[in-house]
């Protein structure tokens, strides 16, 4: 498999990163090597040299089963409770790259590797992402993310996700 992205590692500045959303910029600078360590997620950086043109991270989660969509939950088995998701946690892009489509980049990055892991050694339904505000909502409704109600999230299939890459 093929990512335009690597884990991050120290080789790469994180202080020069700004994306212009301070706990976008603070998670890079101040937790996301600790979260690494504790394997509460994975950051996948676009590099530039030795800085960061973006970022995102990576990691487990679930829904409830009834928070679906009914034409979703209907599909799905009713032995679970909760359904397994992959977790886009955090997508950012630093101010000096902003507007050159490295945002798309960066998710249709975290879409392929999501898709490629569940796919291959662990279960996830949908990817499932959590907005940070009016924009990243637009952002993500743009690629198909369909909100989930009373929640602040949105999703979507991977079942979706293979037909982006699909086309």
């Amino acid at each position: 498999m093929t990512y335009l992205t690597i884990p991050l590692t120290f080789n790469y500045n994180k202080d020069n990163f700004s994306c212009g959303k301070i706990a976008l910029d603070d998670y890079l600078h101040k937790q996301a090597n600790q979260d690494i360590k504790r394997k509460l997620s994975v950051c996948f950086i676009l590099p530039d040299k030795n800085n960061i043109k973006g970022y995102y991270t990576l990691s487990n989660d679930n829904i409830p089963q009834k928070v679906l969509p009914a034409e979703i939950n209907k599909k799905m088995p009713k032995s679970y409770t909760n359904l397994p998701v992959t977790l886009l946690g955090r997508l950012a892009v630093d101010k000096n790259y902003q507007r050159q489509g490295i945002g798309e980049i960066l998710l249709l990055d975290a879409l392929k590797r999501s898709y490629d892991v569940s796919n291959e050694s662990i279960g996830s339904m949908a990817v499932i992402v959590a907005p940070l505000d009016k924009e990243a909502v637009s952002f993500y409704r743009k690629y198909g993310f369909i909100e989930l109600p009373d929640s602040g999230k949105m999703f979507l299939l991977m079942k979706t996700i293979i037909q982006l890459f699909n086309k």
